[in-house]
């Protein structure tokens, strides 16, 4: 999703590396094969009575013959997006739906409303719609076209024919009920494996995500110190005539550093701390999944635990097995196809993300370190300049 060579770029007369990261890798998007594009854009505030919302234009072009037309441009609030998140997981309780930002992103950093608050959902909103185009099943979902091509009074309508409360309220007290019995007990060894795998994923990122955001605060707490430190020498130099202009160069040098570290924060909040937040949510929905497939092997189980137990109406029960038999297999083979994409979507973020902040702490130190080298110099030359005129008779 953020290529290298977006990373910030700083002035041509900083040295760069060359050891950079920037010239060791090299990531390549594969062909274009994509018939179905998808853009999150324009964010419009909404004030009514009893609410305040943001809604988002999503512009769809396409060549699909199943569209009516090659664009469509609808609006959409957040709620909107929940909905097709949830028709997705219940059409596909064993495919990786791609997390959406919480109701209050990044919590506690932005002001709900505030334009760093909608540019940052809109940016994670985007994402998901394109995560969802970019995927082999969900994307030729009935819902996800009707939530691409429907006006407002269109979507609501259609929302109003979702399952009633009744039946939201059977699925989930039979998903408690399985969630009950304890563990499955012919789970195969790759979904085991997979559990291990997501709980110690689980940990690290969340630990990760934490450490990222406690990084952040430092950085941010060292940039207003600066802000604050680079003036005090500009006040000093004017009671120190004789030191006035070095004094006046370490003012510039702290001006400069300030800078570069305020390029640095926005590359971690706008590169580092999303995907690392998004993938502690894809943690989640992922022990979710896993927990779906076990509650459909668990039916499976009971099925044969009960034929086990009953001699009559065998052939009703052989039936209900051979059905449950084709579910577990239909949810192990969607689990296990997506469960490598997912994989391989993951590394190459992270890897992508994580060379990303490397490079940029790079160009960062060695921006900063020229900075100095330079005022250094300066100094050094007029040392030299001082000892020639003295020497003179």
């Amino acid at each position: 999703d953020t290529s290298l060579a977006e990373v910030n770029s700083f002035s041509p007369s900083v040295p760069i590396s060359p050891s950079s990261m920037i010239n060791q890798y090299k990531f390549e998007d594969g062909p274009e094969l994509r018939d179905l594009f998808i853009t999150v854009d324009d964010p419009e505030s909404h004030i009514t009575a009893i609410e305040t919302f943001i809604t988002y234009r999503v512009v769809t072009k396409t060549s699909r013959g199943e569209f009516d037309s090659s664009e469509y441009e609808v609006r959409r609030r957040y709620q909107d997006f929940l909905w097709l998140k949830t028709k997705l997981e219940e059409a596909h309780p064993t495919l990786i739906i791609p997390p959406l930002p919480e109701k209050f992103i990044m919590r506690g950093m932005v002001e709900r409303f505030s334009d760093e608050f909608i540019e940052t959902r809109r940016k994670a909103l985007h994402k998901f719609l394109n995560r969802i185009a970019d995927h082999p099943t969900l994307t030729f979902n009935e819902d996800f076209k009707i939530f691409l091509t429907a006006q407002a009074w269109e979507l609501s309508s259609h929302k109003k024919q979702g399952p009633g409360l009744l039946s939201r309220m059977g699925q989930t007290v039979r998903a408690v009920a399985s969630s009950v019995r304890g563990a499955v007990k012919n789970r195969p060894g790759m979904f085991t494996e997979m559990n291990n795998y997501m709980e110690t994923f689980n940990q690290k990122i969340n630990l990760l995500d934490k450490i990222a955001h406690r990084i952040y605060k430092e950085e941010r707490d060292y940039f207003n110190e600066m802000k604050e430190y680079g003036p005090i020498h500009t006040l000093w130099s004017a009671s120190e005539e004789d030191i006035a202009d070095s004094l006046k160069g370490i003012a510039s040098c702290i001006d400069r550093c300030c800078k570069a570290t305020e390029k640095r924060m926005a590359g971690l909040s706008e590169n580092l701390l999303p995907i690392l937040h998004e993938y502690v949510l894809y943690s989640e929905i992922l022990m979710g999944v896993l927990k779906r497939r076990d509650q459909i092997q668990g039916e499976l189980d009971s099925k044969v635990d009960a034929l086990a137990n009953k001699k009559t109406e065998k052939d009703l029960f052989l039936e209900e097995i051979g059905k449950l038999e084709d579910k577990v297999e239909r949810a192990n083979n969607a689990l296990k196809a997506d469960w490598d994409r997912w994989k391989q979507n993951m590394q190459c973020d992270m890897r992508s993300t994580f060379t990303n902040v490397a490079e940029n702490n790079l160009r960062f130190y060695e921006e900063c370190l020229a900075t100095w080298e330079t005022f250094l110099a300066s100094q050094t030359v007029d040392l030299h300049v001082e000892e020639d005129s003295e020497d003179r008779p």
